[in-house]
């Protein structure tokens, strides 16, 4: 079951899909992306000394710059889903939250974040946000759920996830 990894830049249509994605949250500061096919498509923020490196290296890397997302075919549709690293990438002015400490906390440990956790926010459009702390950290990818105090952010993705894995 050895499939051969192929490595290259991303074309301007899986550009128009990041692009895409990072318009939902503000405007996009990294221009230079990378894409390792394999089962799905991952793309990699890389810059462009880094690439000129690798045409010239005989063995071909298995990943390289940052992993910021993967491109799925979801329904037909091809579609850009962000990891956490993406937003580092982005100059976000919407669709994001500002959670207080206790919150955060709860948060980075999977949990879902009451609206009395919820310093500030903003929100336009799309129902993810990108979840501060505080001092600006980015702790995750939430859900806003507008109907319910008690969940109002659901939590779908966060920093702590790699430490809680199942090893």
């Amino acid at each position: 079951m050895s499939q051969e990894l192929r490595y290259r830049r991303a074309s301007a249509w899986e550009y128009d899909l990041i692009l895409r994605e990072a318009e939902k949250y503000g405007e996009l500061k990294h221009h230079f992306f990378a894409v390792v096919e394999g089962k799905f498509r991952d793309v990699y923020a890389v810059n462009e000394r880094v690439w000129r490196e690798l045409e010239g290296l005989k063995v071909k890397p298995y990943a390289y710059g940052t992993f910021v997302g993967t491109i799925k075919v979801d329904n037909l549709v091809e579609k850009f889903y962000p990891n956490v690293e993406f937003f580092y990438f982005v100059e976000v002015e919407k669709n994001y939250a500002v959670l207080s400490p206790k919150a955060g906390f709860l948060f980075t440990t999977g949990k879902d974040v009451p609206r009395s956790g919820v310093r500030k926010y903003v929100w336009q459009g799309t129902k993810k946000l990108v979840i501060y702390d505080e001092n600006g950290i980015i702790l995750g990818i939430g859900r806003i759920n507008p109907e319910s105090r008690r969940k109002f952010i659901l939590n779908v993705t966060d920093i702590g996830e790699f430490l809680r894995r199942k090893r």
